[in-house]
C-alpha cells in the first residue's frame, strides 16, 4: 500500500475516488460490510452527488486512486454506512490505512476550524500550494495544527512506573507517562518536567525511543526511555487517578503494541525486566 501526499489534483476525471468522511466528532464512515474487513471507503461520482458530500479537500492517492477528505454532521448518515472511531479503526486495519484516515482528519479539521482569521477575523480561503488556509486581507497563513507531546518509560532496576490517567476511557488501563511540550521547551526537559509534576518522581538518563502521530484530535506522540533517579510517588490528581511501579510479571491492563505506549512497555518487558 502506498499513499502519496500532494495537493496537485488529478487532471483527469475520476470515476471512483476514496473518500475519508468525518463527522463532526472525528468519526470516520465507512461501509458496512458484514464479515468482511474493513477498506477504504470508494465512492463513484453518482454517490458522492446523493451523499451530498460538498467541499472535497484532495490529499493524494493511494495506490493511483485519487483520495478526498470531507466533513458531514452526523445525523446526515447514509442506510449501508456506520461511524468508526478512529481509536477502534487503529485496531481493525493495518498501520497504513490507519495513518492516512488520521492525515485525512487533520487536514479536514484545518479547513473546519480556520474558516475565520484569528488576527482580523477576515474568512480565510484554501491554500492551493500546500494543505493549510490563508487570509486574503492580512496574509496570515494557517497550517494544520500538530502537537508535539512526550511519552516515557520511566524504568527503576527491574520495575517500570504506570499510571491511570484520570480521563481514560476505560478506568482500568494503565499507561506510561505523556504529557504536552511547553512553548520554548526542550523535549527532553519535557519529559523530565512532566514525570515530576505528575508523579512527584525525578528522572535521568532521557533517550529517544521512537514517534507516532496521534489524530486525537492532533497530536504527535515522541517517545522516550528513563531511568528513575529520586523521589516517591506523589500524585497530581487533576492528572492522574493512581500511580505505581511494577513488574514484567505483574502488569496491569496496558495498551497493546500499534499503539507507541503499548511499544514502550514491550520494550521495558523484552529488554529491561529479564
Amino acid at each position: 500500500m502506498t499513499f502519496l501526499r500532494t495537493v496537485k489534483e488529478p487532471e483527469f476525471q475520476w470515476g471512483t475516488a476514496c473518500i475519508l468522511v468525518f463527522n463532526d466528532s472525528g468519526h470516520l464512515m465507512v461501509e458496512i460490510r458484514p464479515e468482511k474487513p474493513l477498506a477504504f471507503p470508494l465512492f463513484s461520482r453518482e454517490q458522492v452527488d446523493f451523499l451530498q458530500l460538498k467541499t472535497l479537500r484532495f490529499i493524494g492517492f493511494h495506490d493511483d486512486i485519487p483520495c478526498y477528505c470531507t466533513q458531514l454532521k452526523k445525523n446526515n448518515l447514509q442506510e449501508g454506512f456506520e461511524w468508526v472511531n478512529l481509536r477502534k479503526l487503529l485496531l481493525l486495519v493495518d498501520p497504513a490505512m490507519w495513518e492516512i484516515a488520521g492525515y485525512a482528519r487533520e487536514i479536514a479539521d484545518c479547513h473546519t476550524h480556520f474558516k475565520y482569521c484569528g488576527k482580523c477575523g477576515g474568512k480565510t480561503q484554501p491554500k492551493t500550494d500546500e494543505q493549510g488556509r490563508f487570509c486574503p486581507a492580512c496574509n496570515l497563513t494557517f497550517y494544520p495544527r500538530i502537537s508535539p507531546a512526550v511519552i516515557v518509560a520511566v524504568v527503576w532496576g527491574d520495575q517500570i512506573l504506570l499510571a491511570r490517567g484520570v480521563n481514560f476511557p476505560n478506568k482500568k488501563m494503565f499507561s506510561v507517562l505523556a504529557g504536552f511540550v511547553d512553548p520554548q521547551e526542550r523535549l527532553e526537559d519535557c519529559v523530565k518536567r512532566e514525570v515530576f509534576e505528575e508523579t512527584g518522581i525525578r528522572v535521568k538518563n532521557v533517550n529517544y525511543f521512537n514517534s507516532q502521530p496521534w489524530p486525537f484530535p492532533d497530536s504527535l506522540m515522541i517517545g522516550f526511555t528513563a531511568e528513575y533517579e529520586s523521589g516517591t510517588i506523589k500524585i497530581d490528581p487533576d492528572e492522574i487517578a493512581e500511580a505505581s511501579w511494577f513488574t514484567a510479571e505483574k502488569l496491569p491492563l496496558v495498551p497493546g503494541k500499534p499503539t507507541l505506549s503499548g511499544e514502550l512497555i514491550q520494550w521495558f518487558v523484552k529488554n529491561v525486566s529479564s
